[in-house]
């Protein structure tokens, strides 16, 4: 009687660590579908292997990218982010031309670009271009033209 009370103990023990093991399965099967769902992987050998490439693709990109925004970081500086307008009446006193004539300054951010100037009057336009390096011109600017250099400049210091 002594020894079927212990069988019966044993018994129950091992139905017991049984189940927890039968659970302790069912549980990794449930993790390992998840790491090869949506795969054509047909085990964990494959789905491992499949994430390996799959990762030194996206290694690849990442150079790829980090190479093509320095790329696109210098060419920006390059382009024409500032500009700059003014209207002005060249001939105040004697009121030809109203406010038609205009400067205009197109800058990039390290300050390079043109200053483009108009001049209105009732019989013809002159244009007059001038160029800037480094927010300065070789040439002499204008009030008008100053003052837009300073409108374009102002820009990159909203940034």
């Amino acid at each position: 009687m002594a020894m079927e009370m212990h069988t019966r103990e044993i018994l129950i023990t091992l139905g017991v660590a049984c189940a927890l093991l039968i659970i302790f399965v069912v549980h990794l099967e449930i993790r390992v579908r998840r790491l090869t769902r949506g795969g054509k992987a047909k085990n964990l050998d494959e789905a491992m292997s499949t994430m390996e490439s799959d990762i030194k693709i996206i290694k690849q990109f990442k150079v790829e990218m980090i190479d093509h925004l320095a790329n696109v970081e210098i060419r920006l500086g390059r382009s024409v982010q500032g500009v700059g307008t003014v209207r002005f009446n060249p001939f105040r006193g004697n009121g030809e031309g109203g406010s038609q004539s205009f400067a205009s300054s197109f800058i990039s951010e390290k300050g390079n670009g043109v200053v483009l100037s108009s001049l209105y009057s009732r019989d013809h336009v002159s244009i007059f271009s001038k160029p800037i390096k480094d927010f300065k011109s070789e040439y002499e600017l204008t009030d008008e033209e100053k003052k837009s250099l300073v409108i374009a400049r102002e820009i990159f210091s909203k940034k």
